[in-house]
């Protein structure tokens, strides 16, 4: 039920901040999209692992699929870090302001309260279920809250204070983070360790 929740919400979450940092042109909140359904992906093949549990997948091996789609997630993230240096960058030297979005607002402050309750629900679960891949999985919800957080950041200093550089600086800010998700997808790839990144 944690996960399905977890797949429920990543779909809102990404279609409405993609589409939202779209119409404002805002760096940050489009990032914060895309990677949300990336993360949408990664939950989709926990849901699905969990859905057709045995006894290799409880010692928390991979399989060949597993890992060929832990990799795109990994490759993926790395091409959302190029996107957001792309545009972050031709944002600051070319002054595009982002529109005000209080859409964006109300998405990120409603994610930081969905996804740390969702966080804490899928550790417990995963405790009770002995599943390191439900444990991994979960650890993508920390991940989201700081995107959430920073994001928020950058949507809030440019509606109440005019900020605009804030947005793109938001979004490279985003980078640290993301980083760590892809470099550890594409290393779970190559091993039996399942992934934990955002």
């Amino acid at each position: 039920m944690a996960q399905w929740m977890t797949v429920g919400w990543m779909v809102i979450e990404g279609a409405t901040a993609i589409g939202a940092g779209i119409a404002a042109h805002s760096v940050a909140l489009t990032a914060f999209g895309v990677d949300s359904g990336i993360e949408l992906f990664s939950s989709a093949v926990v849901l699905r692992r969990l859905l057709q549990r045995s006894e290799r997948e409880e010692r928390g091996s991979m399989t060949g699929g597993e890992r060929g789609a832990t990799r795109l997630v990994g490759f993926a993230l790395y091409g959302l870090i190029a996107y957001i240096v792309i545009s972050a960058g031709a944002a600051l030297v070319f002054r595009v302001e982002p529109a005000p979005s209080p859409l964006g607002i109300g998405l990120t402050t409603a994610s930081l309260l969905i996804m740390a309750t969702l966080w804490r629900w899928r550790l417990a679960l995963a405790d009770r279920l002995g599943s390191p891949a439900l444990r991994g999985d979960a650890a993508c919800s920390m991940v989201c809250l700081y995107l959430a957080a920073v994001a928020l950041a950058g949507l809030l200093l440019n509606q109440l204070f005019g900020f605009w550089w804030a947005d793109p600086l938001a979004g490279l800010a985003l980078i640290w983070w993301i980083r760590g998700e892809a470099r550890e997808a594409v290393q779970a790839s190559r091993g039996p360790r399942r992934f934990g990144g955002g």
